[in-house]
């Protein structure tokens, strides 16, 4: 059912990523710290989607490293707050 719903929705969700990757490299380059982590980690979690979706073994596990990179930088910012 998950990948029924992936694969329906699978260019609507790799053109969201798109946005999300320039919006995330514009707050990279702009300094809008922690605007960058909440808007890279659903970058990431989309690609890990699309790799599972199409059994990109590489991409699944490039994603998944990213995605704790964010995460903890999120969880650590809520802890440690501005």
């Amino acid at each position: 059912m998950i990948e029924t719903t992936l694969l329906r929705h699978e260019r609507h969700l790799k053109n969201l990523a798109l946005l999300l990757g320039v919006a995330s490299t514009i707050a990279i380059v702009q300094n809008w710290y922690p605007l960058n982590l909440f808007l890279s980690l659903p970058f990431c979690l989309i690609w890990l989607a699309m790799g599972w979706l199409h059994s990109e073994r590489q991409l699944k596990w490039i994603n998944i490293l990213f995605a704790a990179f964010y995460v903890y930088g999120i969880g650590r910012y809520l802890v440690l707050g501005a």
